[in-house]
């Protein structure tokens, strides 16, 4: 059992979402940061997608009320287990009224809080996530606030060592000179001027305050234009979709996207930069390059074979460590 100790309107519980659920109209939600959850599950013997908690605002503290094994990973944040300062990426187990604290990220701008077993939250349309704008999911489709308990789900005992222990290679994260994401054209790409499609890749695009778990919208010098209006019906899009509306700046759906829209689509975010923009701070900069669909394809790939790498070392190291 845990008990948070600082509320916000933007911590929430999540999963890998309701992919599957889309076609519904349900946005597909879940961990914005995919990689980063899937390592702290992997650092604790959980399933990738069991469901931790996507903390945004910090400082973020909870109380530990039993022997619980944790992870924090994602953004690099100073994280103390009441005076105890953990490295990045780790693995430790609390004792019964010890207090975790993550401070403000010092690079990247989400990080994820795992515990043994994840959370016992009810599954909702097949999945744990929050979804704060149906109200579902998590704990009562709401963000985490002050005095909340949450308990793990059953798992068998993880033996760690006193100290803790984790990743040699943590996530990566956007570096300081700004977050390159490849991406794809999308449907409506060459209805765009050669100018403008020079633009979308050469500039430096600007992340504004505008940015939410629905979308982030970039501000540059140009705007985007079109060869000739345009009037489309709502049609589906999905988290990645670069939509460029009347005022030509892009507009990226990120994981609670709505599942239609009827701006035209420049381009599609790949699956493994998109957890990079995630972490994007706000005024940071954005630069896009275009791929091919075979790239794309192996940059997905890559990302699976790694994350089985890793686990298998993980394995292998748990069972090396003295206790």
């Amino acid at each position: 059992m845990i008990e948070i100790l600082t509320g916000s309107s933007l911590n929430t519980i999540q999963d890998f979402g309701r992919r599957h659920a889309m076609a519904m109209g349900v946005a597909q939600g879940g961990a914005m940061d995919r990689l980063a959850l899937s390592h702290g599950n992997l650092l604790l013997d959980n399933p990738v997608d069991a469901a931790g908690i996507e903390i945004v605002f910090f400082p973020f503290r909870i109380r530990f009320h039993a022997e619980t094994s944790f992870a924090v990973t994602g953004a690099a944040c100073p994280v103390t287990l009441d005076t105890l300062k953990l490295p990045r990426d780790w693995a430790i187990t609390a004792q019964p009224g010890q207090t975790l604290t993550i401070r403000a990220p010092e690079q990247g701008a989400r990080c994820y809080l795992t515990v043994r077993g994840g959370l016992d939250v009810p599954s909702v349309l097949g999945a744990r996530s929050t979804d704060l704008k149906g109200g579902f999911g998590g704990l009562a489709g709401r963000a985490l606030q002050k005095g909340d308990r949450l308990a793990c789900m059953p798992a068998g005992t993880l033996r760690l060592p006193a100290a803790g222990y984790g990743l040699s290679h943590p996530c990566p994260l956007p570096s300081a000179d700004g977050t390159y994401i490849r991406v794809l054209p999308a449907a409506e790409h060459d209805v765009f001027t050669p100018e403008s499609l020079q633009t979308f890749q050469t500039a430096s695009w600007t992340l504004t305050p505008s940015a939410n778990r629905m979308g982030y919208r970039l501000e540059g010098r140009d705007r985007l234009e079109l060869t000739r209006s345009l009037s489309l019906f709502s049609h589906g899009i999905l988290p990645g979709t670069v939509q460029v509306p009347p005022a030509g700046q892009p507009i990226i759906q990120m994981m609670d996207a709505n599942t239609c829209g009827g701006y035209p689509k420049i381009a599609t975010v790949i699956e493994p930069d998109l957890r990079l923009l995630s972490q994007t701070a706000i005024g940071a900069s954005v630069h896009f390059q275009e791929i091919t669909r075979d790239e794309a394809v192996q940059a997905i790939r890559q990302e699976a074979a790694n994350l089985r790498v890793l686990a298998a070392e993980i394995s292998r190291l748990r069972t090396q460590l003295v206790f």
